[in-house]
């Protein structure tokens, strides 16, 4: 297994996750049973889904859209994302979003950010109120695209494309603990590895931003794997439902998804599943572990008759993405290394 087919597990276990989350998303535990039963695949959405009604199984969300728009950016910028660049390119991917008919918009966090950059603050003010897991669901691409030898270099790389929208020490910290993961298991980590450089990326990233109110991701993140390691998966499903919490808050849905690759990180579709049961933002808890688990373990560790739905469903192709954001990533190391 070598670091395309871990990028490429990355990107993979995101969009799968979000699929898996999709008819799930805003809804409680007890309505997803009762509209469901147990999650064991790609569900159509009943009609009285929130925010997606009646979609078809395997579609996409707005973390997937978002991260595959963050990556051609990142190709486009040689690395680089301009803020107000990036910010007329959210709008559009919501007006697009409309169009479609489609709720899954820009979330709380985003589109207070963007409405304020609209009235002229400054792009550093726009996001400082932003702390929910926004800026965490788009991030894998960045992870890819670049090395996490230099933790402080990387967390650089992701406050560029978090401060437009997610300018907090919660919504940074976040954000750079998904990027460390996957940046790692690109590189070649074992998951424990790769989620121990993600806890050390969310102390550099909580330094940096506005300081925002909260339980530290990085501390919350410590402890909630250390609390689900070794549960069964229905004592996981409890505690994170109950216990960590799968709100839009990155301190719920972030370290939610850290708990899960701990506990279940070894059946990564179980994971997901499990991911897509729990309640709350249901699509991005999964996705985000999805993405971590994919670049820990590669693109294998997805269900191919899955993979090829949900590829198929929304018309992705992340071959090339990937290709381009590792070509980016070599870049990267080198110029590292030169300097």
């Amino acid at each position: 297994m070598n670091a395309r087919d871990r990028a490429l597990g990355a990107f993979t276990g995101l969009a799968v996750g979000d699929a898996l989350g999709m008819p799930t998303q805003s809804m409680s535990r007890a309505a997803i049973a009762a509209a469901y039963g147990p999650v064991t695949g790609l569900l159509t959405a009943v009609a009285e889904q929130p925010v997606a009604p009646s979609m078809p199984a395997g579609s996409v969300t707005d973390d997937t859209e978002q991260a595959v728009l963050l990556a051609r950016l990142l190709i486009d910028g040689r690395g680089t994302v301009e803020p107000q660049v990036f910010a007329d390119a959210l709008l559009i991917w919501e007006a697009d979003m409309i169009r479609r008919g489609s709720a899954d918009l820009l979330g709380p966090s985003t589109k207070r950010a963007l409405t304020r950059l609209q009235d002229g603050v400054p792009a550093e003010e726009a996001g400082r109120t932003g702390t929910t897991n926004g800026a965490a669901m788009r991030v894998t691409p960045v992870g890819i695209a670049t090395p996490s030898e230099d933790l402080h270099a990387l967390v650089d790389a992701v406050a560029a494309t978090a401060r437009v929208t997610h300018n907090t020490s919660l919504g940074i910290a976040s954000a750079a603990a998904v990027a460390a993961t996957v940046s790692a298991g690109v590189e070649g980590a074992s998951l424990a590895e790769a989620l121990d450089a993600g806890e050390r990326a969310a102390v550099v990233g909580g330094e940096r931003g506005h300081w925002a109110a909260g339980g530290e991701i990085a501390a919350r993140i410590t402890w909630a794997r250390g609390w689900v390691r070794g549960m069964a998966p229905a004592a996981v499903a409890d505690a994170v439902a109950r216990v960590i919490g799968t709100s839009v808050a990155s301190q719920e849905s972030v370290v939610a998804a850290f708990a899960l690759a701990e506990a279940m990180g070894d059946d990564p579709p179980a994971a997901l599943r499990l991911a897509a049961g729990l309640g709350g933002d249901t699509d991005t808890v999964a996705a985000i572990c999805g993405a971590m688990l994919g670049a820990a373990h590669g693109v294998g560790a997805f269900r191919p008759d899955v993979v090829e739905t949900v590829l198929s469903v929304n018309r992705l192709e992340f071959g090339p993405l990937v290709d381009e954001l590792l070509a980016l990533r070599r870049r990267t190391g080198q110029s590292q290394r030169t300097y």
